[in-house]
């Protein structure tokens, strides 16, 4: 089941969740699973070099040798064309999959992923083919407004997993009774990527990230002042 925002967001009805349990909304791309390592073999067979030296995307792909990035257009027509044919092939993070096994015992889980609209059948497949066959929104753009959408439909706790803190602090900012996760999953983006621990914990271990989130969605009112 999936679905392509904005401007609305879907009832979390027609996405098979329920009101009566916590909502978990996860990131895919360095989250769920290596974009970065995914997208590095696809350039790597089109003879291109993928250096990671800069928490950057375009500005990281270069002709082999070169010292100048490839320009930012044809980084985008890569990126596309590996969203449209090759973004299910990417591996999943480490302890992902389990962390959501556990996670969905006792919550609501929907994947909300900014990825372009040609991904959502193959990324749709990736997830169901990892075990993982729970809702996808498709989003563009900062995912404070889309999460605040989604979120005040429900009276239960909710959080929010990403890598990126621009999207981390939209969130804060438009839905700011969510907890919010910041985890990168490829080790060598870990330090390279900004970070503010003390806004969005940042956990990259899953099994430790998964216990977090349950402490939160599922605390006591009293202990952390939320709903």
């Amino acid at each position: 089941m999936s679905a392509i925002v904005p401007p609305a967001a879907p009832s979390l009805e027609s996405l098979g969740l329920s009101r009566e349990r916590p909502l978990v909304i996860v990131d895919v791309d360095e989250v769920l699973g290596l974009f970065m390592k995914g997208f590095g073999g696809f350039l790597a067979e089109r003879g291109l070099e993928f250096r990671i030296d800069r928490f950057a995307l375009f500005q990281n792909i270069y002709r082999p040798g070169a010292v100048e990035h490839l320009d930012l257009e044809s980084g985008k027509q890569l990126f596309d064309e590996f969203f449209r044919t090759h973004c299910a092939e990417i591996e999943p993070a480490p302890g992902a999959v389990e962390a959501l096994k556990r996670l969905n015992r006792r919550a609501e889980i929907l994947i909300l992923s900014n990825a372009p609209p040609q991904a959502e059948q193959l990324r749709g497949q990736w997830l169901r083919r990892h075990g993982l066959p729970h809702p996808l929104i498709l989003n563009s753009g900062p995912k404070g407004p889309i999460t605040a959408a989604l979120t005040t439909q429900t009276p239960q706790r909710t959080a929010f997993v990403d890598d990126l803190l621009p999207n981390l602090d939209s969130v804060a900012e438009h839905a700011p009774t969510t907890a919010t996760f910041q985890h990168v999953a490829d080790e060598r983006l870990r330090p390279l990527a900004p970070l503010a621990p003390e806004r969005h914990p940042r956990i990259d271990d899953w099994a430790e990230l998964a216990a977090a989130i349950e402490a939160a969605v599922h605390a006591p009112p009293t202990a952390v002042g939320r709903r």
